[in-house]
């Protein structure tokens, strides 16, 4: 499979994982400008609209899934973030960052959901 077969199925799992827990998918790979995209939008029971990063691993030779979000990568989201909100006018006060990693082994994938990353 390749990595971005892997990272499509990592994407679809997580969608799925948090479907599972009440969020609603808003929207999926969303891109602005030079800056890249924003793996998947959903929103809480709660009313919190999340900006999700997603993270396949199969191995950790490159280390752990969520060890890819770097400084530099959470500025980059966070800047397609704004471009989120003011190309759909949207008025939020209560938004996040969250990450899931997804690690795939044989037989049973791995989630692991971390809210609010901080920049």
């Amino acid at each position: 499979m390749s990595n971005i077969l892997k990272g499509k199925y990592g994407e679809n799992l997580a969608s799925k994982y948090l479907e599972s827990k009440g969020y609603k998918i808003i929207e999926k790979n969303y891109k602005y400008s030079r800056y890249g995209e924003i793996d998947i939008i959903a929103m809480t029971k709660e009313g919190v609209l999340c900006f999700v990063e997603v993270k396949t691993r199969t191995n950790d030779k490159f280390g752990e899934p969520l060890e890819a979000i770097t400084k530099d990568k959470l500025s980059k989201i966070y800047t397609s973030i704004q471009g989120y909100i003011k190309e759909r006018k949207l008025k939020f006060e209560k938004y996040r960052i969250d990450a899931i990693s997804v690690y795939l082994n044989e037989n049973n994938p791995k989630v692991t959901h971390i809210e609010n990353i901080q920049i």
